[in-house]
């Protein structure tokens, strides 16, 4: 009876020994006194109890860490870098599960050469570049450190899924410098374009004022021949009305001296009406008059002696 339950425990003990779960997102290393045989994948597996042992188990999961460090640029200033690393397992092959489980002797080795790699790509790159140069550079970093490490991450099982420099930042003293710098070109560029503005606002203005000049001499340039055909209509007018009348006063047999009277009074009269103001000397005794009306009288026979002598010799009025 003690017999039969010592080999009931033993074989309880053997099955419980036999039986090896495997979390999902993990594999296990199992290896024969010390020496690899298999992988076993996720869910419930059997092995060969006190014989074959479960070297190591390894998440396929992706995984993450975060990375702080520093790097010196090519005219020796001091860049602080944050940085996330995803990384995980390239695939679930016999091989890679291999090098992920003995190319190093724990998860802090592999952690530690993986960091101080990485640190050292980035270094590399950023003592080759300037200061002003490695804001710009973000993407260029990152895909510097991928080249640089994809290969001899493959030779240890793993591959590098995504790299972020979250925040790059320089010493104190050269961000104020920066700074500064930025401001300065700000001013600058407001100043520029404040000039243009200036520039461009004095220029429609002076543009505006020659339009306006330009028109306003083609408006009075319009007006004068607009008043000098006015007063030859009038001036037309006024001789055919002359014309007219003294006609009239021929066929009348009236003398032509009452025309210039006339004329004369009429001029008066309009002066009287539209002199605003101004003051206009006339001589309007008897004498005055009577000097008037010679001189009128003397016009006229002046403007008489042509038409005399063109009545008294035809050849001459024909050449004229």
């Amino acid at each position: 009876m003690i017999l039969t339950v010592v080999f009931l425990v033993l074989g309880l003990l053997v099955l419980f020994l036999s039986i090896a779960i495997v979390q999902q997102g993990t594999v296990a290393v199992i290896t024969i006194f010390g020496k690899y045989t298999r992988v076993m994948g996720p869910g419930l597996n059997f092995k060969i109890p006190f014989v074959e042992m479960i070297y190591r188990r390894i998440s396929i999961q992706n995984r993450s860490v975060e990375l702080a460090f520093q790097a010196i640029t090519a005219d020796q200033a001091n860049v602080n870098f944050k940085a996330m690393l995803v990384y995980s397992v390239l695939n679930q092959g016999e091989e890679t599960i291999k090098n992920v489980a003995f190319k190093f002797i724990d998860e802090a080795s592999f952690m530690q050469a993986l960091i101080r790699t990485i640190e050292g790509s980035i270094r590399s790159f950023v003592a080759t570049k300037r200061q002003s140069e490695i804001l710009a550079l973000r993407s260029e970093i990152i895909e510097h450190v991928k080249y640089q490490l994809d290969t001899l991450l493959e030779s240890w099982g793993y591959h590098l899924t995504d790299l972020q420099l979250n925040d790059i930042a320089f010493d104190e003293v050269i961000m104020r410098s920066m700074a500064q710098v930025v401001a300065s070109s700000n001013l600058k560029a407001a100043a520029e374009n404040e000039g243009q503005a200036l520039l461009i606002t004095k220029t429609k203005a002076a543009e505006a004022e020659g339009n306006a000049i330009k028109i306003s001499a083609e408006a009075e340039k319009t007006a004068a021949q607009l008043r000098g055909q006015g007063v030859a209509l009038f001036r037309e007018e006024v001789a055919k009305g002359m014309a007219e009348s003294a006609k009239v006063m021929n066929e009348a047999d009236l003398d032509a001296s009452l025309i210039l009277f006339s004329i004369w009074t009429e001029a008066v009269k309009h002066f009287a009406e539209n002199s605003k103001g101004n003051v206009i000397f006339l001589d309007g005794s008897t004498d005055g008059m009577e000097k008037t009306m010679k001189q009128l009288l003397a016009i006229e026979k002046l403007n008489k002696v042509p038409e005399v002598a063109s009545l008294t010799n035809p050849a001459t009025s024909r050449n004229t």
